[in-house]
């Protein structure tokens, strides 16, 4: 039992630095978000392609965009939050009992 044990405290770690990257990037997105960047800059591309696979279905099912204000990246860091918070402890938590 103790290697499920390893197993689940590595992917959980692994899912944890996953999380808080995927934070900082759509950080990144509302910062991005506030100035006219160029589109056709490659960082920007970057992080929308990665951001707006996530925020479209969001923005569809929460259509709060009061005055222009976007509050889907809101929404994303919560939820984000949140799986760090319940999920990650979850798992490392099952992973020390296994161990």
């Amino acid at each position: 039992m103790f290697i499920i044990g390893y197993f689940l405290n590595a992917l959980g770690t692994v899912l944890d630095y996953a999380l808080f990257f995927y934070m900082w990037i759509v950080i990144a997105r509302a910062v991005l978000s506030w100035v006219s960047p160029d589109p056709y800059n490659p960082i920007v591309r970057f992080i929308h392609n990665l951001t707006e696979p996530v925020m479209y279905p969001i923005r569809r099912r929460f259509p709060m965009g009061f005055g222009g204000i976007d509050f889907s990246p809101m929404i994303l860091l919560l939820a984000i939050i949140f799986l760090r918070a319940f999920v990650v402890n979850s798992m490392l938590r099952m992973a020390a009992s296994l161990m």
